[in-house]
């Protein structure tokens, strides 16, 4: 997946993921890691592990991803 979609794009896949459990406006650690396999194949290969990329997300330490979060890895990516 390119990260060149928009961000009403970019939105979309995040709600859709965010909305498989609990709040719909939020990523648990799970819907992440469906969201990246299924979007960011890439992203997981060689020493970033799933744990370090939740951890350097979640800034707020709440045990979730806001979608104000998830940008700062749309950003990264797009780098």
């Amino acid at each position: 997946m390119s990260t060149q979609k928009s961000p009403e794009e970019m939105k979309s896949i995040f709600q859709k993921y965010a909305a498989k459990e609990g709040d719909p406006n939020q990523l648990s650690k799970e819907e992440l890691k469906l969201l990246i396999q299924a979007e960011f194949p890439s992203l997981l290969k060689g020493s970033s592990t799933l744990d370090n990329l939740f951890a350097e997300l979640d800034k707020n330490g709440d045990g979730e991803v806001s979608f104000e979060e998830f940008q700062a890895l749309l950003k990264k990516i797009s780098q």
